[in-house]
């Protein structure tokens, strides 16, 4: 089995084309990709910089296309954001977002990188105990 992951994934130019403060058009596979995702049991997160009732606005969007967010713009649920005590960053192991160093990549080519990061993840126990099998030797 693989290890779960929790994803966080931002919204405009990510899940739709980004036409902020409208909502653009769903980006191919996206949606699919997100709800084969968490069927498989990887926890999505949603981390945009929408608020209010842009925020709301997307949600619902996202909800209406079949995704129910473990969180939106917290590491988990029950997470108080107090602004002068925490930082916004996210608590999570991938980060998908349009405006990475190569930018989005096609949403099947993401999926296909995930579930190989996260079967190697389990086998790393299995090969580092050999790796260290060797150092100490010596």
């Amino acid at each position: 089995m693989s290890k779960m992951l929790t994803i966080a994934v931002d919204f405009d130019g990510t899940l739709v084309e980004n036409r902020y403060p409208k909502i653009g058009k769903p980006i191919l596979f996206a949606f699919e990709t997100l709800k084969k995702l968490q069927q498989e049991g990887h926890q999505i997160i949603l981390w945009t910089y929408r608020s209010g009732v842009k925020l709301e606005e997307a949600v619902e969007y996202c909800e209406a296309k079949g995704i129910k967010f473990y969180a939106v713009n917290k590491s988990y649920p029950e997470e108080e954001y107090e602004e002068q005590f925490m930082s916004r960053k996210i608590l999570a192991d991938v980060f998908i977002d349009d405006r990475n160093i190569n930018g989005l990549p096609p949403w099947g080519e993401i999926y296909h990188q995930l579930v190989k990061s996260s079967a190697l993840e389990n086998e790393l126990p299995r090969k580092s105990n050999g790796l260290l099998k060797i150092f100490k030797r010596l």
